[in-house]
């Protein structure tokens, strides 16, 4: 176990969990590729869905947290206005949602 362990560059269990942690927000922007990939196929032609931008959010601040944790520099300056990015399009679709009328 430990010889698996110091492969992943962990030396504690907590090191463990942060893996783990980075490791669902990486699963979280694959989804959210594979979101749109469906969504598109069904809709014949290329769209993005709300559920990409959720998966966007999700995963994103889940990595910056782990980039947070590892004081990875790349990480954090990679994620960081993403974040901004996704926050900004889901204002801007309920926004939309919340001006149309009935």
């Amino acid at each position: 176990m430990h010889a698996l362990m110091s492969m992943f560059g962990t030396t504690s269990p907590a090191d463990a969990a942060w893996l783990v942690v980075g490791l669902l927000g990486q699963l979280m922007f694959t989804a959210r590729f594979l979101v749109q990939w469906f969504a598109s196929e069904k809709a014949g032609k290329s769209v993005v869905p709300v559920a990409f931008w959720y998966f966007s959010i999700i995963g994103g601040v889940i990595v910056l947290a782990y980039g947070i944790r590892k004081l990875e520099p790349v990480i954090i300056l990679g994620q960081l206005p993403g974040v901004v990015i996704y926050s900004r399009n889901l204002w801007l679709i309920h926004k939309e949602k919340r001006d149309q009328p009935e």
